[in-house]
Parts: structure tokens; C-alpha cells; sequence
């Protein structure tokens, strides 16, 4: 079928694709959607699966190519960079369209060495027609739903400044720094995540062995110094035994990978960081890394079996 025909827009709307519209990029889209001034253009697997954006005002298209000729910004919501190459690449991809000015908002949680080789390949072949900022998020799919991510962003100033204009629909962007400076974010945010999510999947085995109510505790923990997000995001779920995904537990794993390798970067000797890791891996090798994060609480039942 013929591509769309890019947008009759005045210069003052923001032009955004997106490209990703899972458990984040589709409420990520959505506020988009009701950003003023903005006019939002969509990629994914099967137009019959967006029919509610498209319902609301979102613009569909068949490939990235196609996307790229109706967007200035394009915010790349993907797990990982090699899924950002797989729609850069190729006669369908964004690179193939030969944009004049794209700036590429790079949301997946990845190495901040890789981000910033990305950019700088991206740079140099374009003639600095295609930029890259990295934007990784916190907040999980309630954040996401509720419009109240944070946002972490590294790039220059003025794409920085550019791309969080348009992200702050999706909750509140921040500027840290240079290329790559988002994703050093993310992964040391990652890491406390971990850290808390294993000590809450452990304190509930221990306190459940101990013939404590599980519920009763988790509302006195959030009382006190214990209350965190995790806890009121993941408590209901242990408390259930509820691991259906959301956070996905080896995405965890995943970045868990990036803080190692900024550790080892800026040469830190972590005391912690190699104790969850190695948990987390543990974890995936037992068969639980498609589960929720909260499945800490059954790796450590597991783990402690009684024979």
C-alpha cells in the first residue's frame, strides 16, 4: 500500500514518530497524543493492534522509512540497541529516508559506551543530520500509565532541551549531561531498584518463615524507613505471589550488566553491585527472568528450600 504522505503542519508543532509501543511506548504515546501542538506518527507490529491511537489522532506507518519523512523528533521506545539498529538499517529504516534533521530519542535502558558510539557513528554519516540523545526512563508501567516518569537525559544542550520539551508530556526529564550521561543514570538507578527489590523478595521469606502476615508488615514497613516505591509497587505481589510480568526480571539482569561495566569504567570498587548481579543471574538461570521482579521473593524460597 502507498506511504502516507507526511503531515501539513506549521513549523510550530513538534513532529514526533514513535516506535516501540509496548508496556511503556503505548501510555507514553498516549500523553503524547494529548500534548498541544503535537502532531504524533506511529510504527509497530500490525496496525490492527493500535486502533485506539490511531482513534486519537496518531498517524500510522508501515515502516520506519516512512515514519522518519513525518517526524523531526522519534522516540525509539526498544529494550535494547540492537533493536534500535534493526529500525535504523535497511531500505526500510529511518537512515533510508535520508532525513534533513532527525533527532533520535534513544529510551532503551543500554551501555552509555554504546549510546555514545551510536551518536557519534550517526553524526559523522549524516553530517549531523541525524542526532542521538539518550532518555532512559524510571517509573515502570505505572509511571508511564500515570504520566509521572522520570526521565534521564544526556546530549547536548539543544537537543537535550529539544527532546525534553516533547518527553515531559510522559513525566519529568532531566538533564545530566553529555551523550551517555542518561544511561549512567539509569544504571546506578537500576541498581538501587535491584538492591531493593531482592532485600523486599528476602525480608518476605524470612518474615513468612517466622509465621508473620505478610500484608500487616508491608503497611507497617510503609510507615517507616523500609517505604519505598518498590515496596508499594511490588509488596501486593509478593504478598499474592503474583509474578506476572511487568518489570521483567532479566531486563534487570541487563542492567545490571551496564552498572558493571560503568564500575568498571570509572574503575569503582563496588561492594554491592556484584552481590545483586550475581543474584539476579542466579535468578535467570533458574527459570524465573520472564516473571516480574518481584519473583525475588520465590528465588529466595527456592533457594532455601528446606529438605
Amino acid at each position: 500500500m502507498p506511504e502516507p504522505a507526511p503531515h501539513d503542519v506549521t513549523q510550530d508543532v513538534d513532529r514526533v514518530g514513535v516506535i516501540g509501543l509496548g508496556a511503556m511506548g503505548r501510555p507514553m504515546t498516549e500523553h503524547l497524543l494529548r500534548r498541544p501542538a503535537t502532531a504524533v506518527a506511529i510504527h509497530g507490529r500490525g496496525r490492527h493492534r493500535y486502533a485506539d491511537l490511531l482513534d486519537a489522532g496518531a498517524r500510522w506507518h508501515d515502516t520506519p522509512r516512512s515514519l522518519a519523512t513525518d517526524a523531526t523528533i522519534v522516540l525509539l521506545m526498544l529494550p535494547d540497541l540492537p533493536q534500535v539498529e534493526d529500525v535504523l538499517a535497511g531500505e526500510d529504516g529511518l537512515l533510508a529516508a535520508q532525513p534533513d534533521d532527525l533527532l533520535l530519542v534513544v529510551s532503551s535502558t543500554s551501555s552509555p559506551t554504546g549510546v555514545r558510539r551510536l551518536g557519534e557513528r550517526l553524526t559523522r554519516e549524516t553530517d549531523d543530520r541525524v542526532r542521538v540523545v539518550d532518555a532512559p526512563v524510571s517509573g515502570g508501567v505505572e509511571g508511564a500509565g500515570a504520566g509521572s516518569l522520570s526521565i534521564m537525559v544526556g546530549g547536548t544542550d539543544v537537543d537535550a532541551r529539544r527532546a525534553m520539551a516533547v518527553l515531559e508530556a510522559c513525566g519529568r526529564a532531566y538533564h545530566l549531561g553529555p551523550l551517555g550521561s542518561g544511561e549512567v543514570a539509569k544504571a546506578c538507578n537500576q541498581l538501587i531498584v535491584a538492591a531493593a527489590v531482592l532485600a523486599l523478595g528476602e525480608a518476605a521469606v524470612l518474615a513468612d518463615r517466622s509465621g508473620l502476615e505478610l500484608d500487616t508488615l508491608f503497611e507497617l514497613f510503609a510507615g517507616g524507613y523500609a517505604d519505598s516505591r518498590i515496596l508499594r509497587t511490588r509488596g501486593e505481589r509478593m504478598v499474592t505471589d503474583d509474578f506476572s510480568p511487568s518489570g521483567i526480571a532479566r531486563y534487570v539482569l541487563k542492567d545490571l550488566d551496564f552498572a558493571t561495566d560503568v564500575a568498571t569504567a570509572t574503575r569503582t570498587d563496588a561492594a554491592l553491585l556484584p552481590a545483586v548481579r550475581a543474584a539476579f543471574a542466579d535468578l535467570v538461570a533458574r527459570g524465573m527472568g520472564d516473571s516480574d521482579m518481584a519473583v525475588t521473593k520465590r528465588y529466595i524460597e527456592e533457594r532455601s528450600r528446606r529438605r
